[in-house]
């Protein structure tokens, strides 16, 4: 199920999406092809960071998410959103990445269409999850 009516004008009122990104991510690099130079998770998060207001996101790192296989990896979160598990991301697709964060904060549930997405993202989505997993339903 996904939104039909994004636009990418958030809700001022709505709750922040939260980006956690893994900054220990090399994408198959290996320590002596990395060098000295961050890691491609860190760069990814740096790239983010000092637009993170503007993108309406609070941003923060996680090191070593596990997908190493799928790496650059992150989750976005919002109360009562999908929570989406996030992988296939590097500094070649950091604008797409960042037009679709405004539809995701814009959508009411978290689900972004497909035809809405740019190509380069196609193989982002890893896992949804339903909103509000901890929410105490009692």
């Amino acid at each position: 199920m996904s939104d039909t009516s994004l636009t990418p004008t958030p809700d001022a009122s709505a709750p922040t999406p939260v980006l956690t990104v893994c900054v220990t991510c090399r994408r198959g690099l290996s320590t002596a092809e990395l060098g000295d130079a961050p890691t491609p998770g860190r760069q990814f998060f740096n790239a983010l960071a000092d637009e993170a207001d503007e993108l309406g996101i609070m941003l923060q790192s996680v090191e070593c998410m596990s997908l190493c296989g799928q790496g650059g990896t992150a989750t976005i979160s919002t109360t009562g959103k999908r929570t989406l598990l996030l992988g296939n991301l590097g500094m070649e697709k950091i604008d797409d990445f960042k037009e679709w964060l405004k539809l995701y904060s814009a959508s009411k549930t978290g689900m972004v269409p497909a035809s809405r997405r740019a190509a380069s993202l196609s193989d982002m989505i890893i896992a949804r999850l339903p909103p509000d997993l901890t929410t105490d339903k009692k």
